[in-house]
């Protein structure tokens, strides 16, 4: 991921002030779902249902595992495999 992302995501984690730090993880956590959800419709949209189901299964793992390369792994063989760089 890139560095300067990161760093901007710690300053609003670090920015949170503590009495409303759980309205504040509500909020991050509602943002996060509906990234989530909205990915997975575009992958459902895009691809074939077996392969759609399966990246949504490793995105669902990556997560999960706090590993997200189960999940470009897959994107970057499917993209190889139509010859796209």
């Amino acid at each position: 991921m890139d560095k300067k992302f990161l760093g901007i995501v710690d300053e609003m984690l670090d920015y949170a002030p503590l009495r409303n730090k759980e309205l504040f993880i509500e909020s991050r956590g509602q943002q996060v779902i509906a990234s989530a959800l909205n990915l997975i419709r575009l992958i459902r949209e895009s691809f074939e249902p077996p392969v759609a189901d399966d990246l949504t299964k490793r995105l669902i793992r990556a997560i999960a595992y706090e590993d997200q390369e189960k999940f470009v792994r897959r994107v970057r063989a499917i993209r190889e495999q139509k010859g796209r760089p």
